[in-house]
């Protein structure tokens, strides 16, 4: 049987495209599979309202995190709240010590710090977040647990 030239370049570039997209493949099951302290994924954030801030903290489905000043979280902060200061020069390092896997609820006094620290945490590669609007100032207006 005779095999014309188009009919065998057609071959061989079918054959190198299949064993390309093999190579390729693998490479990138390869990288999924290594274990690495880069960032990876993408994070959500979901910016929240007191109510459903509230509902998280009651039912423990997050860490939650307290960018203020130590002195404004000592004057009341929400229980079990974790504080580090957006303001400290080594933020990114403190939080950087932080389970990336686990959920975050972060608030500060009324939501700006804590929206201004979103990227640090999500170039940290923070998994979830959950973003407090209106921050401890809109908890306490709501009449929610206060710690001291």
């Amino acid at each position: 049987m005779k095999i014309n030239s188009a009919s065998w370049r057609i071959s061989v570039l079918w054959a190198v495209a299949f064993f390309a997209s093999g190579v390729a493949f693998h490479c990138e099951s390869a990288r999924a599979d290594q274990k690495t302290n880069a960032p990876t994924g993408v994070t959500v954030v979901t910016n929240v309202q007191t109510e459903v801030a509230a509902k998280l903290v009651a039912e423990g489905k997050v860490v939650v995190l307290d960018v203020r000043t130590p002195g404004e979280f000592a004057e009341g902060h929400i229980a079990g709240a974790t504080n580090i200061n957006f303001m400290d020069k080594d933020f990114a390092t403190q939080v950087g010590k932080l389970d990336r896997d686990k959920v975050y609820l972060v608030y500060c006094a009324v939501g700006g710090r804590s929206k201004r620290c979103l990227p640090q945490l999500q170039k940290l590669g923070f998994k979830q977040i959950y973003h407090f609007d209106g921050g401890f100032s809109a908890w306490e207006e709501a009449g929610k647990p206060v710690t001291k």
